[in-house]
């Protein structure tokens, strides 16, 4: 149809022939289900010089960043984002009606100390007790060094927080660098460029620590606030030390009425005296009893202001209704208010009181309260909490103000805990694990998911079938959350909690993939040894269940563990992994392949591979190689062989190698006893009846002592069945006058395999059959003259002749192309080093050519000395 024609049915009119549709009916009940599974939330960020693939489903990937995904010089934030960065630094303001700041009191030498000691570029540490009012004094210090420095302030949180944790904070609270984690040199040389006003509360390390904190960022002044417990700096440090007093007595009393938001009464002014006298001033135990206060002064409006004011009973004023049914607390309730504060406080509020039991003290964020307590106005408990001064701000977020945890806990709020906090791990693993969560608000919350994480892992038992652990579920979940939004230190502590949960579950699969990111993380961090320990036990862990591509990852990852620590992982280093010979291996096979006869060339293998011969049917990472013909024998040996040696090796590389080298030294030695023995013969025997003098050029032919044909020359066998001469004289094709081939009459062979250096029939330097090729046959017959010929000589010098010499073997018995099959007979005499009836071919080869070698030196008499002295 034609979008730009219409039919009338298009505009709603019905013409009477085509049905109208049907409206859609509405379901039931609405479809939370996804129609499609979500993709896994994948995140790649680089650390230092690897690129990380955080990958949830089967362990993340590390490799080495290429040099094109490598980020730029991370650039400085400008002065509107420093604003927000200092805006998220701050805790979330409570829901509700605003409330009257209750300012700061009897601190004005203190905050113009601070001030002038940070302006001169001076570190200060402030120490005082929890609830000194240590917070409200950094903020507005900080309000007043906002100008002071060119980075601005900087706001961090020391609780829970290492040295190396703060300096990553305080990298990303200036620069402008999105997924990059950069290393541990190049971290140091970006925050020594950083100057700023660091403020730094709840620190809780000093001494050498906090000392190299300092040394690390020379163009940042300090202002940590610490707990008289803490370590404090060394002494050769120059931090100034300022501490923090208790209010004296007057002032308590003025801060009490401000929290009560009214003048008090004699008897209230006396009870403040007291209070004073049992808190030794701390502020915080003032703002928690002007709550009580109020507290009473509700309580005494009673019910007749219901009746006198309506539904507003809370605009009633104060002491509407007198009544002595709401008297002061005692001395000691004012010291530890908080059960009795929490007792007139919502019901919504104290469930969130018991969340914060059940998780360590941590109060979960304001957004998770109405899902937690199953209340949509449980948001303004936060609000309760904070005006009684039970909650106080600990970085971006809020905790039990000092001491709270402790008197709740006797009070009875953690008759339960493990109920509160399974249920706080199953919403965080369901919240941690939506794909519209960013790592971002996974790691502000990672105090109170840790929390989660620590109550339960102790008691962790196997669950039943078609359910999950909540602790390994959330860890499962928020560890790569971790990871992706850097919160490195969070992330190994989920990882660890994980992997504990996981093993007391008996949950295999979930443990590997936790030993994984362990070992992962580790290399990240260059701890080669643990992450080579914790890969290992994840490939080992995956290779029991099959898990293909988890062991994968494992295996890429381990290998860049080896390449980072120097060593080569080896057959059978890995558990679980298949055998592979290894760079050097293949490296070492490439060079024998390449070398002809590399076998009798090469040493042993290396003693960290397996020296046992394959199994049956299985075969050797290196077959045993056939030396080609025509091919010069390079023969060498160990001085100092390898202790290590298997003395089972009966065959593959090795085998064959130790018997090149027994024949290499045999023919060596052989070779120094022919060149003396013919030395000697050639220069004291000059007698007309020695055999040796009465060689021609042309000798008669004689029969093989192998029982070959008559002046037959045996092909070189390849193995295959096929004849190869190797460039030898070739056997005639001629049957001669008698028509039998094989006979006296038959004639002589005159192809060489290539021209010779002087005429034909004149033997030049190294000829030794008169052809003019210097590769002919070892053993000759005496001739019928006695004159002995020129060539007879010994050469004068030792170089090798300029054609390579040409191996023409007479141990192995072949069949001729063009003769009948003769039967092989035993050889009266053995020409192998290692002894009559050996068929080593690696001894045979060695031999020929130690058989050779002495025949070229010692002239062509001395081959049949050679055959008896073998």
């Amino acid at each position: 149809m034609d979008p730009n024609n219409r039919e009338p049915e298009d505009h709603g009119h019905d013409d009477g022939h085509s049905p109208r549709p049907r409206p859609p009916r509405d379901p039931l009940t609405p479809d939370f289900g996804q129609s499609a599974p979500a993709l896994a939330r994948t995140v790649r960020l680089v650390s230092g010089d690897f690129l990380l693939t955080v990958n949830p489903v089967d362990g993340s990937e590390i490799e080495v960043c290429p040099p094109a995904e490598r980020p730029a010089r991370p650039a400085k934030l400008t002065a509107a984002e420093r604003a927000e960065q200092d805006r998220a630094a701050r805790p979330p303001v409570p829901p509700g009606p605003s409330r009257p700041e209750l300012g700061l009191l009897a601190r004005q030498d203190e905050r113009e100390r601070l001030v002038r000691l940070l302006a001169r570029g001076r570190s200060v540490r402030l120490t005082g007790p929890a609830g000194s009012g240590r917070t409200s004094l950094l903020d507005i210090v900080a309000e007043d060094c906002a100008d002071l420095a060119p980075d601005g302030v900087v706001r961090l949180s020391g609780f829970r927080r290492t040295a190396d944790d703060l300096l990553y904070d305080l990298f990303r609270a200036v620069h402008r660098a999105p997924l990059h984690r950069p290393g541990r040199d190049e971290l140091l040389d970006l925050v020594r460029e950083v100057g700023a006003v660091v403020v730094l509360d709840d620190v809780e390390f000093g001494g050498a620590a906090l000392d190299e904190l300092l040394d690390a960022t020379p163009e940042c002044a300090f202002l940590v606030a610490a707990a008289p417990d803490v370590p404090a700096p060394s002494a050769g440090s120059a931090v100034e030390e300022v501490f923090l007093t208790g209010l004296d007595r007057a002032d308590g009393v003025e801060l009490l009425e401000r929290a009560a938001g009214r003048p008090l009464t004699e008897e209230e002014s006396n009870w403040a005296g007291d209070l004073w006298f049992e808190s030794e001033g701390l502020p915080l135990r003032f703002v928690q009893a002007g709550a009580l206060l109020r507290q009473r002064d509700r309580l005494r409006a009673g019910a007749g202001a219901v009746d006198e004011f309506g539904v507003f009973a809370d605009e009633a004023p104060h002491g509407a209704a007198e009544s002595d049914e709401a008297p002061l607390p005692s001395v000691g309730e004012a010291a530890a208010p908080a059960p009795l504060l929490a007792a007139r406080l919502s019901d919504f509020a104290r469930a969130t009181l018991e969340f914060a039991v059940a998780l360590g003290g941590e109060v979960p964020h304001q957004a998770h309260l109405p899902a937690l307590v199953g209340d949509t106005h449980a948001d303004a408990a936060l609000g309760e909490l904070a005006d009684c001064g039970l909650i106080s701000p600990v970085g971006s977020r809020y905790r039990l103000a000092a001491g709270v945890l402790a008197q709740l806990e006797s009070a009875g709020y953690a008759d339960e805990p493990a109920g509160r906090a399974e249920t706080a791990a199953r919403h965080y693993a369901w919240w941690t694990g939506h794909p519209s969560v960013t790592p971002e608000r996974v790691c502000a919350e990672a105090d109170a998911v840790l929390a989660a994480l620590t109550a339960l892992v102790p008691g962790t038992t196997p669950p039943a079938d078609g359910e999950e652990s909540p602790a390994v579920e959330l860890a499962r979940t928020a560890a790569p959350a971790f990871a992706a939004g850097l919160h490195w230190s969070a992330w190994q502590r989920a990882l660890r909690s994980g992997s504990e949960a996981s093993r007391l579950a008996g949950d295999v699969a979930e443990q590997a993939y936790f030993h994984h990111e362990l070992g992962v993380l580790a290399l990240c961090e260059g701890q080669l040894d643990r992450a080579r320990a914790e890969l290992e036990a994840s490939i080992g862990l995956r290779g029991a269940l099959s898990d293909k591509r988890g062991a994968v990852a494992g295996r890429r990852a381990l290998a860049l563990v080896a390449d980072r620590s120097g060593d080569t992982p080896g057959l059978g280093a890995v558990p679980g992994t298949p055998a592979w010979p290894g760079p050097a291996v293949a490296a070492a096979g490439t060079g024998l392949l390449g070398m002809g006869t590399g076998l009798e060339a090469a040493d042993e293998v290396p003693d960290a591979r397996h020296e046992e011969s394959p199994p049956a049917g299985v075969p050797a990472p290196f077959p045993p190689l056939r030396p080609a013909p025509q091919s010069p024998t390079l023969i060498t040996t160990r001085q100092n062989p390898s202790p290590g040696a298997s003395r089972k090796a009966g065959g593959g590389v090795k085998g064959l190698a130790r018997r090149n080298l027994v024949a290499a030294g045999a023919g060596a030695l052989l070779v120094a006893v022919l060149g003396t023995v013919v030395t000697l013969g050639a220069s004291s025997e000059n007698d007309a009846g020695d055999p040796s003098d009465q060689v021609g050029v042309n000798p008669s032919a004689s029969q093989d002592i192998d029982g070959g044909g008559v002046g037959a020359d045996r092909p070189e066998d390849d193995g295959n069945g096929s004849a190869d001469t190797g460039g030898a004289t070739a056997r005639p094709s001629d049957p001669g006058p008698d028509g039998t081939p094989g006979t006296a009459d038959d004639p002589a062979p005159t192809e060489t395999t290539g021209p010779s250096d002087g005429p034909s029939g004149t033997p030049g330097p190294g000829d030794t059959d008169g052809t003019g090729a210097t590769d002919g046959p070892t053993k000759t017959q005496p001739p019928a003259s006695s004159e002995p010929p020129s060539s007879s000589e010994p050469p004068e010098s030792s170089e090798p002749p300029t054609q390579p010499p040409t191996e023409t073997p007479t141990q192995t018995p072949t069949q001729s192309p063009t003769s009948e099959p003769t039967l092989p007979t035993s050889p009266e005499t053995s020409n192998s080093a290692t002894g009559p009836g050996s068929t080593a071919p690696a001894s045979a080869g060695a031999t020929t050519t130690a058989t050779r070698s002495g025949t070229e030196t010692g002239g062509t008499g001395s081959g049949q000395e050679a055959e008896q002295i073998i």
